[in-house]
């Protein structure tokens, strides 16, 4: 029974089975991707032109962007706390614009529309921010693809959560601002316990390249699987049943990678020497070695942690123990003048006032600026484009944008991993 324990402890606290339930989180909390499909059902049943239109459209993109609150209530509430708020905001904001829409409740003016569709696009921050930071500190060594995967997640649920509404088959248009309100509400709460730093994997295993190209693979063939059924769809009438069938086909492949917990969970005990655990420090002096890690760190530039790395544990940690011991020699003789660290440097956690004086945060800031405006207006717009030309089912091409969407960030995951590891 002890055992039993154990074994359940492990894979609760396993990185892995947190990253796949963060990939879970986002693949059904990303309602911005549909607006183009929920914004003609507002059009008509609230009598808006398409300025007025456009001004809902701004306001869930500023939702969307201003994500500095979540951030700094990462640093002082629990993961879970970040994930509670979220998931208020999306059920108070879109179930508010549901009621509206609907006739339930007398129409707001428009710019307390614009209020309610900021607060209920602000959750989805919220989301992203407790996944992307959980994961990324779960895989200090692997931020490209971690944070590419769940960003295109992020993208891919607008395609997710319009095949899910297919296969609900409700009513009515306006019943999709409904499943947008309760769906990613009701999944955060199944899962907002889980999604947590779980700490200790400060080192590169030899497991997670494969494990990444595993997840990668799933990744496109979930792309490849959804666009298939949604031209089958659309070329086919299909029955209610058989869609039914394909929508939960498509969630078999997120379960796959929920085995490399279960891969992860037993390994070699010389390994468990490359994690930093906190019990395995000299109680009665814990800063020193947090500060032998500082010196070796600074001075030793020069040395390609690859090398280290790539050594087998026994050798790895000899070669350790060599430089800290040449460099105290050196430093006790004088030789060396050990330097003190003024801030984090690049690949660290900064301080929101430690990044604005830093040029990589300016530099991916006006990057964002310029580069994001004309896709947030296609997806924004993508509804009365496709009704102008004829099409009266938006859903198919909200579903297609959202899907390359999530090619195109998972994809330069990928390759900005590349580039930093290899530094091509």
């Amino acid at each position: 029974m002890a055992g039993l324990k154990e074994r359940f402890q492990a894979f609760v606290n396993n990185r892995w089975l947190v990253f796949v339930v963060a990939i879970w989180m986002q693949s059904c909390t990303g309602p911005g991707y549909i607006f183009g499909s929920i914004s003609p059902v507002i059009k008509s049943s609230l009598n808006y032109n398409q300025r007025q239109l456009s001004k809902l459209g701004v306001a869930k993109d500023l939702g969307g962007s201003v994500g500095f609150i979540a951030g700094g209530l990462c640093e002082i509430l629990p993961i879970w706390g970040v994930l509670l708020i979220g998931a208020l905001q999306n059920l108070i904001g879109y179930s508010s614009l549901w009621l509206i829409v609907t006739g339930k409740v007398p129409v707001f003016p428009l710019w307390a529309m614009c209020v309610l569709i900021f607060v209920g696009h602000n959750g989805e921050t919220y989301f992203n921010t407790a996944a992307l930071v959980s994961c990324v500190q779960n895989f200090p060594k692997s931020r490209g693809p971690v944070v590419g995967i769940l960003k295109g997640f992020a993208a891919l649920s607008g395609a997710i959560l319009t095949q899910i509404y297919k296969m609900i088959n409700f009513p009515d248009q306006a019943s999709l601002i409904f499943m947008v309100a309760v769906g990613p509400t009701m999944v955060v709460f199944a899962l907002m316990f889980i999604i947590r730093p779980v700490g200790g994997y400060k080192e590169v295993r030899p497991s997670d390249g494969l494990s990444f190209t595993v997840v990668y693979s799933v990744c496109l063939l979930l792309a490849a699987y959804l666009m298939a059924i949604m031209l089958l769809e659309d070329l086919v009438s299909l029955s209610h049943n058989l869609i039914t069938i394909f929508t939960l086909i498509l969630f078999v492949p997120l379960f796959i990678p929920i085995v490399l917990s279960f891969c992860e969970g037993h390994r070699d005990p010389a390994e468990e020497v490359l994690l930093p655990k906190p019990y395995q420090h000299d109680a009665g002096n814990p800063e020193q070695d947090t500060r032998e890690h500082e010196v070796v760190s600074s001075e030793f530039k020069d040395v390609n942690p690859e090398e280290v790395d790539s050594l087998v544990v026994p050798e790895g940690q000899k070669r350790i123990a060599q430089l800290k011991a040449k460099l105290f020699q050196a430093t006790a003789e004088g030789t060396v003048r050990l330097k003190n660290r003024k801030g984090p440097h690049r690949g660290e956690d900064f301080t929101l006032m430690q990044a604005l004086i830093k040029a990589d945060f300016w530099l991916i800031m006006f990057s964002l600026l310029l580069g994001s405006g004309s896709g947030l207006t296609v997806i924004d717009n993508l509804g009365q484009m496709s009704q102008s030309l004829g099409y009266d089912n938006t859903h198919i091409f909200v579903s297609m944008i959202c899907i390359w969407n999530f090619i195109g960030r998972v994809g330069g995951g990928f390759i900005s991993e590349i580039i930093v590891r290899y530094r091509l």
